[in-house]
């Protein structure tokens, strides 16, 4: 696969500074001008201002110019108009008329983060106290691993990406979503069936699960309104996550430990019915997740505030 990472996310929202701030807190680092950075992704969040908050951009890093001659031919074959200047190839989603911009980019050149070791039934792999309860570094996310989005046109949109631009289904919930990926990962796209088309969730990978926790615990003091749902652990994907939303409505996850799929790996999707496709263990999520409270307010084009 040509294609191996999310470069990107830029996300409009009418509070921008808010937004900023937030995702400051959150662990990114500000470089001025609404762009923000991960640890190992580089500027992977812009936030700019829009009339009610939606997912403007989305960025897709590929190997080279072939990758990109490839995705254009395939896209224009689809009747998709594109735009291309050997850097980048960019075209309109046809549903919810965000642009997806696929541009030569370095894959992540990463050093493996040491193994946290576990004690178990008979198995004793450390002594004293767990790293995870003694770690005091801020929590700071490595990459910007996927958004979910919802659309009006699941088909159109699905077909969008994986036959305009190469992404793999790697499993369905139920007729309602597919996870896509353009990488190792399970998933860098999750689409779903939805009244309104918008930006549903972004989603970071730090450490391990203790940085899920640590993360969320810092995120929500003196901030309770701040959770949405966790800690838990999906099945589809198999991560651990706790979501929290943003000024503007949006939910951002911190997530680690996903299920990993190598180009050369077999792989059958599977279709998840019910509960299953959304969790294997924690609490239940709660209506505003599946429901977000101001998708009346997206439908109408009136922008409500979250809080």
């Amino acid at each position: 696969m040509g294609l191996h990472r999310l470069t990107r996310v830029t996300m409009g929202v009418p509070e921008v500074a808010q937004t900023v701030a937030y995702y400051a807190d959150f662990g990114l680092t500000h470089h001025g001008g609404g762009n923000l950075h991960t640890l190992e992704g580089g500027e992977q969040l812009r936030v700019r201002p829009a009339p009610s908050r939606r997912l403007l951009e989305l960025g897709v890093g590929a190997d080279d110019p072939d990758d990109l001659a490839r995705i254009a031919t395939r896209l224009t074959r689809s009747g998709v108009a594109v735009a291309a200047d050997g850097a980048a190839v960019t075209a309109i989603e046809p549903v919810s008329g965000f642009t997806v911009r696929v541009e030569v980019a370095p894959r992540i050149a990463r050093e493996p983060v040491p193994a946290t070791p576990y004690n178990g039934p008979g198995r004793i792999e450390r002594y004293g106290r767990a790293p995870g309860v003694v770690r005091e570094t801020a929590v700071r996310p490595r990459k910007l691993g996927h958004c979910v989005v919802g659309t009006t046109g699941l088909d159109a949109t699905l077909r969008f990406f994986t036959e305009g631009l190469g992404f793999k289904v790697s499993d369905h919930i139920g007729d309602r979503g597919a996870f896509l990926r353009c990488s190792d990962d399970h998933h860098n796209v999750l689409a779903l069936a939805a009244p309104v088309n918008f930006l549903h969730h972004t989603s970071w990978q730090v450490d391990d699960v203790d940085d899920v926790g640590r993360g969320a615990s810092a995120m929500l003091e003196g901030h309770p309104d701040r959770h949405v749902w966790g800690l838990g652990r999906h099945h589809a994907g198999s991560n651990f996550f706790w979501y929290l939303k943003d000024p503007a409505g949006n939910f951002s996850e911190y997530y680690s430990d996903m299920d990993c799929i190598p180009e050369d790996e077999l792989w059958t999707p599977e279709v998840f019915e019910g509960a299953r496709g959304l969790f294997s263990w924690g609490p239940p999520p709660p209506p505003s997740f599946l429901a977000p409270d101001d998708l009346g307010a997206l439908m109408t084009g009136q922008h409500a505030p979250s809080r």
